[in-house]
């Protein structure tokens, strides 16, 4: 197994640009395939993540072309993907996984997703069934309620209500939305109790309004209700908005060790992410909004804090980090959705940070952090091939201790470049 030492240190400073938003860049690539004409995607991210998406689309017989790896143009197939008979391998990218199982099971085909063994693992049993409500034909291969998946042509009626668990995935949500304008019906999605990762859904319906698709919200995001005539529009050309989770190591590694910008990104933001920032800056660290950049820098001392996550359950990961250069516990709630991520993330968590000597209590949804006295040094983090794992946990080099990364290639799932542009601003 490959490792990356990182070497002590106590300073942070520099300016690093931001790659594009995998959740974006994702959700604009079929977007755009299921459009009418030609989508120009600028800034798009290329990572393991979008190229699972490059892939399918390719399989699936769309037309695109890479533009000096910065921009891509997608040539859309208006509502219809030509190739009807496909075996598609989606790795372990859930905004690739489950987008696709929706468009694929309401346009038709005889379709089979499968992933890795983390991806099988992941449940889909909700967005299977609010599919199945409206006649999709879904099989499970292997163990019901997981992937891989079987997809065979269905007698997709909406005429009621589809409804969806709101409290497992955003991207079970996110699926429907993307997927609903294929219907050719009025329809009616409904949320069975809380909806978590609002901001998530929120880029998705402020990028389908980009593309002529305009939902209606009702009752406090209860209800989303979408007419027939609703088809997709090509914008013509977009720009991917630097990726704001990616965003949180560099703002974590400011407040702690001196001053980072981080360019490609401003509070014009669609990201919920950036809310990130108004809770570290109440930990103790100062923020300056500037034109294409967001600068953090250390202020004092962080101070421990009880966090809801709720709205903010990527860049959680960075707070949980953070915990241990703060005074007092650090509690973060509302993160079950971590269970079912790249690997179950409050248990991969607990079991890392005690390994540098904090104090850690869990429960299914939380997790309580008190650090250690003095952290422990050469300690080496096993990752779980979970790409937040590696670049979180390589903040702790600037307590002033070594530490070795395992696995730190698991980041081309998001941020190929990540370990280069961190050593560009660790002193």
């Amino acid at each position: 197994m490959k490792q990356k030492k990182l070497n002590a240190s106590l300073v942070a400073n520099g300016k690093i640009y931001l790659p594009g938003s995998k959740s974006i860049t994702n959700r604009l690539l079929l977007m755009s395939a299921l459009s009418n004409g030609e989508t120009l995607i600028q800034n798009y991210l290329d990572s393991d993540d979008t190229k699972q998406m490059l892939n399918a689309l390719r399989i699936l017989k769309v037309e695109f072309n890479i533009i000096e790896k910065k921009d891509i143009l997608i040539k859309g197939r208006n509502h219809k993907f030509l190739n009807k008979n496909a075996k598609l391998f989606l790795g372990n990218a859930g905004t690739v996984f489950r987008p696709l199982t929706a468009v694929l099971s309401i346009m038709g085909g005889k379709y089979y997703l499968k992933g890795t063994s983390r991806m099988h693992e992941r449940p889909i049993k909700d967005l299977v069934d609010s599919l199945t409500q409206i006649g999709a034909k879904i099989d499970y291969i292997d163990n019901p309620g997981y992937p891989p998946l079987k997809i065979s042509s269905g007698n997709i009626i909406c005429n009621k209500n589809i409804k969806i668990k709101g409290n497992i995935s955003s991207q079970y949500l996110t699926a429907l939305l993307i997927a609903g304008p294929l219907c050719n019906q009025d329809l009616k999605i409904q949320i069975i109790g809380d909806l978590i990762s609002k901001p998530y859904i929120d880029i998705t319906l402020r990028l389908l309004d980009q593309f002529g698709i305009k939902y209606k919200k009702n009752n406090e995001w209860t209800n989303f209700t979408l007419s027939s005539s609703a088809r997709f529009k090509s914008p013509k050309k977009i720009k991917v908005e630097g990726d704001a989770s990616s965003a949180s190591y560099f703002f974590a590694a400011g407040a702690i060790g001196g001053s980072v910008e981080v360019a490609n990104i401003n509070k014009s933001s669609i990201q919920g992410d950036l809310e990130f920032l108004e809770i570290i800056k109440k930990m103790g660290a100062n923020i300056e909004y500037l034109s294409n950049s967001i600068k953090v820098s250390k202020e004092r001392q962080m101070i421990g804090m009880t966090v809801d996550c709720k709205k903010i359950p990527d860049a959680a990961m960075t707070l949980a980090i953070l915990a241990l250069f703060a005074k007092g516990s650090t509690t973060l709630k509302s993160i079950g959705s971590w269970r079912v991520k790249e690997t179950d993330r409050i248990l991969a968590m607990e079991t890392e940070l005690k390994k540098l000597g904090a104090s850690v209590s869990t429960t299914k949804s939380s997790i309580t952090i008190k650090p250690p006295k003095v952290i422990n040094n050469n300690i080496i983090i096993d990752t779980y091939d979970d790409h937040r794992m590696a670049m979180c946990f390589s903040l702790v080099c600037l307590a002033n201790k070594n530490i070795v990364i395992n696995d730190p290639e698991c980041t081309n799932k998001t941020y190929p470049n990540f370990f280069k542009d961190f050593g560009e601003i660790i002193d």
